[in-house]
């Protein structure tokens, strides 16, 4: 414990990662007895596209019920100041954050398709043959999910705490900041290590996309423009351009369907684009952008500090 009678940092992220894991290891549990429950070969049957919907979607309210219940009983911080402002300047970014995920992933794939690297074999396609629409909001709904917990928890909750622990070290608050942006990319990648096909360099580019989403956040204290980014970074990747997403295939509807045929280190092969040489560039224009949007926006440039100060009085009393 420290001198505020709470857990020290460290201890409150890895409460809030054992209740968050916990939470969607029942999750699975419930979704796999009740798959099974069907009939008695139901687990043998093609899934549902909807299921993976809907477990992601539990793994989102799981994951915003860990961050309340921990930032309400171990941080005495509102859920709101995780980064969910919600007012009008945080719906702008959110889609700025939108659009920048979808332009990074078209440059992605246009120099691909420039250099001969990757073949259109298809348009409009759904894993099942049935109609386009609306089985492309399936995976649409998804990303949202995995775009909004994901951040919730990586730069939201962790890197907020992470800020917050370091503080008042020798690093001081803006060192604060930037060690605690780093580590948390670090615990990202590495949640990543068992997706399939992973390498060395997709681990170092999911580090970099961490950092790259966490430059929204260490500048404007919001996640609008993780969340947006990542949503749709996600989504034109899987199901607009059909690459595989992080070594993924969750729900096969894409409005092309493509096919891989330049080197596997600048394409990334079957772990998708994160794999890829191309990743890097396209994350540090993401990068770039970001900055440029935020010194428009604000008229200023430079790390939200309170990120690393302990909750005030006031947000104790919001609770």
């Amino acid at each position: 414990m420290n001198e505020e009678v709470r857990l020290r940092a460290g201890w409150r992220v890895l409460c809030q990662f054992l209740l968050d894991n916990a939470g969607v290891s029942l999750l699975g549990f419930l979704a796999l007895a009740a798959v099974a429950g069907l009939s008695p070969g139901a687990t043998q049957s093609a899934p549902s596209p909807y299921l993976p919907v809907l477990f992601y979607a539990g793994a989102a309210l799981v994951a915003a019920a860990s961050v309340w219940a921990s930032g309400r009983f171990l941080d005495g911080r509102p859920f709101s100041g995780f980064g969910l402002s919600l007012d009008r300047a945080w719906w702008s970014d959110l889609g700025f954050g939108l659009l920048l995920g979808a332009l990074l992933m078209t440059g992605i794939f246009l120099a691909q398709l420039a250099a001969g690297w990757v073949t259109v074999t298809g348009s409009l396609v759904t894993g099942d043959g049935g109609a386009f629409f609306p089985a492309i909001l399936a995976p649409a709904a998804l990303f949202v999910c995995v775009g909004f917990y994901e951040e919730l928890v990586s730069r939201g909750y962790q890197l907020t705490n992470l800020a917050e622990g370091l503080n008042g070290t020798a690093v001081g608050p803006k060192g604060a900041i930037v060690l605690a942006w780093v580590l948390s990319s670090s615990v990202f990648a590495a949640l990543h290590l068992f997706n399939p096909n992973t390498s060395t360099l997709s681990t170092f580019n999911i580090f970099l996309a961490g950092m790259m989403l966490g430059s929204g956040y260490v500048l404007t204290g919001q996640l609008a423009i993780p969340i947006g980014l990542h949503t749709t970074w996600n989504f034109f990747q899987g199901n607009v351009f059909g690459f595989p997403v992080s070594g993924l295939d969750l729900l096969g509807t894409t409005f092309l369907s493509t096919r891989q045929t330049g080197p596997d280190l600048l394409t990334g092969g079957p772990f998708g684009p994160e794999a890829g040489l191309l990743a890097p560039a396209a994350m540090a224009l993401g990068v770039l952008l970001i900055v440029l949007r935020v010194r428009r926006r604000t008229g200023n440039l430079s790390l939200h500090l309170p990120l690393a100060e302990s909750p005030t009085a006031d947000h104790q009393a919001a609770r």
